[in-house]
């Protein structure tokens, strides 16, 4: 039986900021990891997208912030957007203590963050590249910091900020105390743990359910020249209610050329979401898209892990990604907070190889839609239909027994970079 808030050690300021946040009962990583750390441990946690991970390390350590100006707690994400989401939901959180939160990235005004932080602020939420030239300036410094979190763990070292994260670590002289959220934990992550932690705590919520029970998912097999029209389909089938909605794609150029589309389609309204925007002009969208002025959101995977916004109900994936974990950060932009969402995938037919990788990966059903809406699977499926690759009943797991024909190749050999150009992140 899950305990509530009030039994997990936290004080009344933390306890009415949860209430008038409509948090009522706390999620399993928050029921575990709100003890631990209150207890000094350090921690890693592996918990998927949506699962309340941001509070789970947020309270415990506004629990222990002191009245000092002096930073004392540094929490480091893999993009601007979640910086961003974090300090916000931080902030929330600390609405009733005197704790002062600074969201520190790339692409922000550098003056601006000074005069931030020489106001002074308890905990720091920071890119690791923006953060760096900050210590290079000398305009922040980590000695007094006394709470580490490395938020996205995973994400951080597949953008190779692995050098930057070791760099900070080892300037944090402190005695401190570190906490690592990931998804998945990769060599890299139980390397950093044997270096920097000391008798961490293994925190583990649905370890082999990769996705969540409360998104319907579909797919739709098509060509690739028909995949905008049946999108437009599908917003006008699904969106009856206005609800809000997220379409990801491969690559800026197409997302601002499937927004531009969509606004002369007159659908809804459309903002676009890439890394060709300007801080500034990617600040505006999400204002945006958070406060329901747009109903569309047309965004690249920059935005697959910084968005926490309750009222998505749909996310389509106009292009499949190469890699299944990008998927299922994709889709948890919907059902957050176990609400109820929907996924639908586009899948091109040149693109089934990508998506078979998608559907070994979960135990939950995608269903198909070609037969239920009347569209048929396109001729060049004929080699797939022959093994029943396409037969629901099969499982999924037998699919990668057999070579595709007209297919792209399976094996994709993927390189983690070790650079640091990152600084704009």
């Amino acid at each position: 039986m899950t305990r509530p808030f009030d039994e997990l050690g936290l004080n009344k300021e933390l306890l009415l900021a949860l209430k008038e946040s409509e948090y009522t009962t706390p999620f399993p990583i928050q029921e575990k990891a709100i003890p631990a750390i209150l207890q000094g441990n350090d921690v890693i946690g592996q918990a998927h997208t949506g699962t309340g991970k941001t509070a789970a390390y947020s309270l415990p350590i506004l629990m222990k912030m002191k009245t000092t100006r002096n930073a004392q707690a540094l929490v480091l994400v893999p993009t601007r957007e979640l910086a961003i989401q974090v300090a916000r939901e931080m902030n929330k959180l600390a609405k009733y203590t005197e704790t002062k939160v600074a969201a520190i990235y790339g692409g922000q005004n550098m003056r601006n963050q000074i005069i931030r932080l020489e106001r002074g602020v308890h905990i720091i939420v920071a890119t690791p590249g923006r953060l760096i030239d900050h210590i290079g300036q000398k305009t922040v410094y980590l000695n007094s910091i006394d709470f580490v979190v490395l938020d996205e763990a995973d994400r951080m070292l597949d953008m190779g900020f692995i050098e930057d994260i070791n760099y900070i670590l080892s300037k944090v002289k402190h005695k401190k105390q570190l906490c690592l959220f990931s998804a998945t934990i990769f060599p890299e992550i139980i390397e950093i743990s044997k270096k920097y932690m000391k008798n961490p705590i293994h925190i583990t919520v649905n370890q082999n359910d990769i996705t969540l029970k409360t998104i319907e998912q579909m797919y739709l097999i098509t060509n690739e020249k028909e995949k905008y029209n049946h999108l437009c389909d599908l917003i006008k089938q699904n969106n009856n209610n206005n609800d809000q909605m997220v379409i990801f794609t491969s690559t800026k150029q197409k997302a601002e050329e499937l927004s531009m589309n969509l606004r002369k389609k007159d659908l809804l309204k459309v903002t676009a979401l890439h890394g060709d925007l300007s801080q500034r002009q990617r600040n505006y969208a999400m204002h945006r898209f958070r406060n329901e002025q747009e109903q569309i959101l047309v965004a690249t995977d920059i935005a697959a892990r910084g968005i926490d916004i309750p009222s998505i109900k749909y996310v389509i994936n106009y292009d499949i990604p190469r890699d299944p974990l990008t998927y299922f950060h994709r889709i948890g932009r919907t059902a957050r907070a176990n609400s109820n969402g929907k996924a639908i995938s586009l899948v091109a037919i040149e693109k089934i190889s990508d998506f078979e990788k998608i559907l070994r990966y979960t135990k939950y059903n995608i269903r198909q839609l070609n037969e239920e809406i009347g569209i048929p699977i396109p001729k060049i499926q004929k080699e797939f239909k022959k093994h029943n690759y396409l037969n629901k009943n099969k499982p999924f797991n037998k699919w990668s027994k057999h070579t595709y024909k007209n297919s792209k190749k399976k094996n994709y050999n993927y390189k983690k970079s070790s650079n640091r150009n990152f600084r704009k992140h």
